[in-house]
């Protein structure tokens, strides 16, 4: 290869320094996700806000394609629970891909140490099937309810992915399908009961988050179990944004109940594409009478970033840390709030905290959130507007006081 030819060559594969907006034409141009969103947010003034594309994280911090740096508390929607690129993780993903990654059909090692562990570590686990994603474990824990039981309907709260049976947007699921998901109300065992009552022996499984803003009153979820099961039901413990965060066994060693499955992924892996189906052995075993499969759910490498960050948890004081701090955000937010009137409330629990505001619908209400949320971006604290936010093991107490700072400034500037 000639001089001119080599640099030719070397031209063509070095990334092109791009500004947010030259990066935002371009994926309205050719990436279907960035071409039907205004942003990276649903339905928000905030949008024009937010940054779009980031260039790279470390620890509690991003940096946005522009060279700007923010404290990060949304963490991936939740599955950077140690710290983004944490080093002991990526370090056993890198000695894993060093190995080879795709193998499929056969498997690897890693499988059965990280079910192993997953059996140790999660409440009436007996067998464990890893899929990739939040979605896949949801839908497959449906599909071995429905085939236990051999009933069609599922009674549901919360979000539980993207499939069609739990789908947010009706738009292209068939009313059939549609009509096979019943919702009810939580904290609101009356709610279920009526679901019940109205389709007798016909609801394979109840399937919920634990929580999400509101925090659950003592003993609905052991309730909410009970009563599935005493209507020949399962009952279905989403844990994907509480698992590895609220205790190390999860919402249900922290609220005191026994799921007969429960899904994981998230915070599982520190941010690596991989999810889990735990429970039951006569529940799990149904996997033999269907089909789910894919050529990835072998992936070895994100196998090693799980077991990496189980060990890191099991074995460390990350997950009081989270309560602590959580718990100093939260209290820190109170006063703010107290003091400038701002018309929100803290909620969730500290692990996943949030501030709601009032009125949704209220112009008045939605300005001052937009000015809040305006100042806060701008003081470089990346909050989402809509969703529960999340700590890492990587935040410090210096950060939450700066958080603290940056709101509090926020506050009054909104609420004035």
């Amino acid at each position: 290869m000639s001089m001119s030819e080599k640099e030719m060559h070397e031209m063509s594969v070095a990334p092109v320094a791009c500004s947010a907006a030259d990066w935002v034409k371009r994926g309205a141009a050719s990436d279907a996700w960035a071409a039907t969103k205004s942003g990276i947010l649903e339905n928000d003034l905030s949008n024009a806000l937010y940054p779009q594309y980031v260039e790279r994280a470390s620890g509690a911090h991003l940096w946005d394609v522009d060279g700007n740096r923010y404290l990060d508390f949304v963490m991936g929607y939740g599955p950077v629970v140690l710290g983004h690129a944490h080093p002991e993780v990526d370090a056993a993903v890198c000695a894993q891909l060093a190995k080879g990654s795709c193998m499929s059909p056969m498997w690897s090692p890693r499988q059965v140490e990280l079910a192993e562990l997953l059996v140790e570590v999660i409440p009436g686990a007996e067998l464990v099937y890893l899929m990739k994603t939040g979605s896949d474990a949801t839908s497959a824990s449906v599909r071995l309810a429905r085939i236990h039981t051999g009933r069609s309907k599922v009674a549901k709260w919360g979000y539980n992915g993207w499939h069609d049976w739990t789908a947010p947007r009706q738009e292209g699921v068939p009313p059939s399908t549609l009509a096979e998901t019943l919702r009810f109300h939580y904290n609101d065992l009356a709610s279920l009961e009526r679901l019940f009552a109205g389709h007798p022996n016909e609801i394979a499984c109840v399937i919920m988050m634990p929580y999400e803003l509101e925090e659950e009153r003592p003993g609905f979820l052991v309730d909410v179990k009970a009563l599935a099961n005493r209507n020949g039901a399962v009952f279905i413990m989403d844990e994907m944004r509480s698992g590895f965060r609220m205790a190390l066994g999860g919402a249900q060693e922290y609220f005191g109940v026994t799921a007969d499955i429960s899904t994981f992924s998230k915070a599982m892996s520190n941010g690596y594409p991989i999810s889990a189906v735990v429970g039951k052995r006569e529940l799990l075993t149904c996997l033999g009478r269907t089909h789910m499969s894919s050529t990835f759910f072998a992936n070895a490498p994100e196998m090693a970033a799980a077991i990496t960050t189980i060990l890191l948890l099991r074995d460390s004081d990350v997950i009081p840390r989270l309560w602590e701090l959580g718990t100093v955000l939260q209290d820190g937010l109170r006063e703010i709030v107290r003091a400038s009137q701002l018309p929100a409330e803290v909620v969730g629990y500290p692990v996943s905290p949030f501030l709601q505001f009032h009125s949704a619908d209220d112009p008045a209400v939605l300005r001052v959130k937009y000015a809040f949320y305006a100042a806060t971006i701008g003081g470089g604290v990346l909050l989402h507007p809509n969703h529960q936010w999340f700590l890492s093991g990587s935040h410090t107490r210096a950060e939450i006081d700066r958080a603290l700072n940056v709101c509090g400034s926020a506050a009054k500037a909104a609420a004035g």
